[in-house]
């Protein structure tokens, strides 16, 4: 019995004297790790002092109690207001030059939308109204077809028409009408309807498009053609890359100069040789 008790003594000796090496070492251990730790919070310190005065001798506002963050912060502020000191002089010179339309004045500028691909004018008349609606049925669509043509394809369709010589009569209020259905009308009002106007009123339209809507392309088509709309999408894509694209046929066989021909051109002398 007593020899097993200096056995037992020995090593709850031993246990014990393990115990305090390993205090001691953990001892040791956070006494480094509080200095480096120390060492580190000092260096960021000192680091922090110097932005600040350098940011101090810079600005030459004296003694400031401002932040790394802050002054980072300033630093982004002031790139970012250099751009937009930059941007608001290349408008202002665009705007001179007559680059700049009526979707960039005055608050509209915080609101530009995503720029539609084509504006299709459908030259109408009065008395076009089956075409019209063959037309909805078979492309262009109504209501919020016609609307998601605009937003998801970026292709814009409106039927073109003028008003009649005598304002306000009948025909005037026949269009009105149907276009509170439809709200697919592009009417200009100052355009006077008739045979002999026709150059005048695509002029008219293409001036009207391009001051209402943003976009590559203005086309007009006449109210019994069908589009393919997405063949057309495809087509003016291709050549987004080419600058002022004009696609169609300026003129195609004879011009005929007579009054009292039905296919005469009031402008035929621009068009050189009209057997040509």
């Amino acid at each position: 019995m007593h020899a097993t008790g200096k056995v037992s003594n020995g090593r709850v000796s031993s246990m014990i004297h393990g115990s305090r090496i390993s205090t001691l070492l953990l001892f040791m251990f956070a006494v480094f790790a509080s200095i480096y730790v120390a060492g580190r919070l000092w260096q960021d310190s000192q680091n922090r002092v110097y932005l600040i005065k350098e940011l101090d001798r810079i600005t030459g506002q004296g003694q400031s109690a401002i932040s790394v963050d802050d002054t980072l912060k300033i630093i982004d502020c002031r790139e970012k207001q250099k751009k937009l000191s930059a941007l608001e002089m290349e408008l202002a010179a665009a705007k001179q030059e007559g680059f700049a339309s009526k979707l960039l004045s005055g608050n509209d500028a915080t609101h530009l939308k995503k720029r539609n691909l084509v504006v299709i004018g459908i030259m109408t008349g009065f008395g076009s109204k089956n075409n019209r609606d063959a037309i909805r049925q078979a492309w262009m669509g109504t209501g919020g077809t016609l609307k998601r043509m605009e937003t998801e394809k970026g292709i814009v369709a409106r039927f073109v028409i003028g008003r009649s010589a005598n304002r306000g009569d009948s025909t005037d209020w026949s269009i009105d009408s149907e276009n509170r259905l439809t709200k697919d009308f592009l009417i200009l009002d100052n355009h006077m309807e008739a045979t002999g106007n026709l150059p005048n009123k695509a002029k008219l339209f293409f001036a009207h498009a391009a001051d209402k809507w943003d976009a590559e392309y203005y086309a007009k088509v006449n109210d019994n053609v069908y589009v393919n709309i997405d063949a057309l999408g495809s087509t003016l894509a291709a050549h987004l890359d080419k600058p002022r694209v004009y696609i169609g046929c300026m003129k195609s066989g004879e011009v005929f100069s007579e009054s009292n021909h039905k296919w005469y051109e009031p402008d035929w002398w621009k068009f050189g040789d009209k057997k040509s």
